[in-house]
């Protein structure tokens, strides 16, 4: 059955266009994607994120085992309120996930989970967490919105509980909690901004709130090409359980030190990482008119060389753009299929944006 957040409501009020998206009713926008997506990048927006899945963490022996189920080592966060990305691998090295994990006190940790993979993820952990001392919490009962954009922080800390003031001097990746209250500035734009944990009760109040303080309302559209831009992955384009962190751009969430961290797929991340013909995550813009869309083939000359995983016309950029997968020989010379027609590609370095730049020459 599709699920519903506590804000779907407020979501049907607003006129959104509603889909379904990982088991739930979402918005796609609530009007525009394009203003939406411009919002962010000049302003502020607001997205409902209460799909996605909080799982608490706690026991004496919470780091060892976030130690062998993560392939990014958590002894890195060493003050309550650090984050970390990373991602949660099979034996073979392939994604499961990929997550924050939160340092919130002493022997206590959060995580959050993509909404599509939640069931599996939390099976997979108490199935991992065998003869471990810690106890894991689902919190359905938490909510959870975002609001990024150059403006975010100056318009949304104000309208926080007093208590979380301090958020105003959190550095990126940190967060801060006061009772079920959780506020951190991470994101999925490639913008500054905060995303925070509440009780269902009392997320209605503050999206109004944030609203009223004419931040706008963004949908699950905008949320794509911003996080195209901003060169992060998208779990189930990108990135699955049968593509390592090496092949889709995650190379630098792998702490390979210290050597003796036996986490789950490192011996298989280990071949992979020796194997000579390791396929090359890329970023593409297309040199010619067109929408490049994920699934599309890339050749070169006649040679097939990798697919799109992810595309689409970038607002900012006003040019189309995308993240692929090619083989380690594909060269710089590519063409992508694109109804019949083989049109050129030029390789860059991701992300294509970063603070609303780009991050190459046109």
């Amino acid at each position: 059955m599709t699920q519903k957040t506590p804000l779907h409501a407020r979501h049907l009020a607003l006129g959104a266009r509603m889909v379904p998206f990982a088991g739930w009713q979402m918005p796609l926008h609530y009007g525009s994607q394009l203003s939406e997506h411009l919002a962010v990048r000049r302003d502020a927006g607001l997205f409902d994120v209460s799909h996605m899945r909080l799982i608490d963490l706690s026991g004496r022996d919470a780091r060892p085992f976030l130690q062998k189920l993560l392939a990014n080592d958590v002894a890195r966060l060493k003050r309550p309120g650090k984050a970390l990305y990373s991602c949660m691998l099979n034996p073979q090295g392939g994604v499961l996930d990929d997550l924050i994990c939160y340092f919130v006190a002493k022997d206590a940790y959060r995580l959050v989970v993509n909404a599509a993979s939640a069931d599996r993820d939390l099976g997979w952990m108490t199935r991992q967490a065998d003869g471990y001392r810690l106890e894991l919490t689902s919190r359905r009962e938490l909510a959870m919105i975002a609001v990024q954009g150059p403006n975010a922080c100056a318009k949304a800390l104000p309208l926080l509980p007093p208590g979380l003031s301090e958020a105003a001097g959190l550095a990126p990746f940190h967060g801060i909690g006061q009772g079920d209250w959780f506020v951190a500035r991470t994101g999925y734009t490639g913008e500054d901004g905060l995303e925070i944990m509440l009780p269902q009760s009392q997320v209605e109040g503050l999206w109004e709130r944030l609203l009223q303080a004419e931040i706008t309302p963004c949908g699950l559209g905008a949320r794509d090409s911003l996080r195209l831009e901003a060169g992060m992955n998208l779990y189930g384009n990108d990135m699955d359980e049968g593509i390592s962190p090496l092949e889709c751009g995650l190379a630098w969430t792998v702490a390979w030190q210290p050597e003796e961290r036996t986490f789950i797929g490192r011996e298989a991340l280990q071949r992979i990482a020796d194997a000579p013909q390791r396929r090359h995550f890329t970023g593409l813009l297309l040199e010619a008119k067109g929408v490049l869309r994920q699934g599309m083939a890339l050749f070169s000359g006649e040679r097939p060389v990798g697919e799109i995983t992810s595309g689409g016309f970038s607002p900012s950029l006003q040019r189309s753009i995308a993240m692929a997968r090619v083989s380690a020989d594909a060269g710089e010379q590519i063409q992508v299929d694109l109804r019949g027609k083989r049109l050129p590609l030029r390789r860059v370095k991701l992300p294509f944006l970063r603070n609303g730049k780009a991050m190459f020459d046109f």
